[in-house]
């Protein structure tokens, strides 16, 4: 069974953990969180947490993965904290910074079974959630969203022992709040598992049409296949595509900065390259030829610009990530044509976001240990 760390006791945590040492130097808005820092809440969060009746009940695996992301959870205040012209402390876009830095964390320090590591982290990056739901201007497609990223009765106990782990006048509303997500979980059937769509293509396109219904069913008419790789430098994306798609088209971003001398360096460069890529890709598209996209793509705002480009030319758009462990990763970008910088990659793997389910007609995590 995987475990972050056998011994949990707190002076211990600071002792093997940089970043819970940092906790001890962030402050908190005293309205809020009246307790103190963020290690005081930190470390009444997880106190808490062990005594709800929901987390006893887990399995012990479900168990470490939700105590492992209350751990975690406020990993970034350090780096988001500021101190308003009112006087008052705030930490906007910690859950989102500190998810990518539990990722890091998970898969460069303590080596984490990937779908381990990203139950952790999208907790981290939702923990809020269940708090601020039903306020989204699309609640509906808010809590469905979140069913496909995180199991959202592990979300639920970790907001609950986020609100009990502080001192704050408001606490009974936010554990009123947290009842109301998980109602909603229930009537949109997704408490406890990710929403079902009827097909593949009805999930892509829900995500797709901000107006869409997670009930409409659309018409399968595709145009061409396209692949398109993400993963980082390393991660095995040219031999994947010689023991799957070895008599396709491929477009490979290094190959064409290659061609044109371009240094992966070279921003300016970059910008160039990729529009070479985006003209072969629309020649195929046209022609409706199946084709692979080969490129680290390793956020969600670069894939969402290729995924526009594809459907518009009607393709189906398979998304494939890879993934080798950290110490492999290194190995095997030494082993490259084009070697990519270690600090380079290691920058690269502090950006990483892995693909959610509903990019790409059909998603693909190809896993190695």
């Amino acid at each position: 069974m995987w475990t972050l760390t056998t011994n949990k006791e707190w002076a211990h945590l600071r002792d093997q953990f940089d970043w819970v040492r940092d906790m001890d130097d962030v402050p908190q808005d005293a309205v809020h969180h009246a307790e103190g820092n963020v290690a005081v809440h930190t470390r009444m969060v997880t106190e808490a947490l062990l005594q709800l009746e929901g987390y006893k009940q887990l399995p012990a695996q479900q168990q470490e993965i939700v105590w492992a992301a209350a751990l975690l959870h406020d990993v970034e205040k350090r780096s988001t904290t500021v101190q308003e012209p009112d006087g008052s402390i705030t930490s906007k876009g910690h859950s989102k910074k500190g998810a990518l830095t539990a990722r890091q964390i998970l898969y460069t320090q303590v080596p984490t079974p990937f779908a381990i590591r990203e139950q952790i982290v999208e907790l981290v990056r939702f923990h809020g959630r269940p708090i601020w739901a039903i306020e989204k201007r699309d609640v509906a497609r808010t809590i469905i969203e979140t069913s496909l990223m995180v199991d959202t009765q592990l979300l639920a106990l970790l907001a609950t022992a986020d609100a009990l782990g502080r001192l704050c006048n408001d606490q009974a509303d936010l554990l009123y709040r947290i009842d109301l997500f998980e109602a909603l979980c229930q009537e949109h059937d997704c408490w406890g598992k990710p929403k079902a769509f009827q097909t593949p293509h009805a999930q892509f396109r829900y995500f797709q049409k901000p107006d869409g219904s997670p009930d409409f069913v659309p018409f399968d008419e595709f145009g061409s296949t396209v692949i398109m790789l993400c993963g980082l430098p390393g991660a095995g994306k040219d031999t994947y595509v010689q023991q799957h798609y070895k008599d396709w088209p491929v477009i490979n971003l290094d190959q064409i900065r290659r061609q044109n001398r371009i240094a992966p360096t070279d921003k300016s460069g970059n910008g160039t390259v990729v529009q070479l890529a985006k003209e072969q890709a629309r020649e195929h598209l046209r022609k409706k030829r199946h084709f692979v996209w080969n490129a680290t793509n390793i956020t969600r705002q670069m894939r969402s610009q290729l995924i526009e480009l594809f459907v518009t030319y009607k393709a189906y758009v398979k998304t494939v990530y890879i993934e080798v462990p950290y110490n492999r990763l290194h190995v095997q970008n030494k082993g490259r044509e084009a070697v990519v910088p270690q600090k380079a990659v290691d920058k690269l793997i502090a950006k990483l976001e892995v693909p959610a389910p509903w990019e790409g007609h059909e998603v693909v995590y190809a896993i190695k240990d």
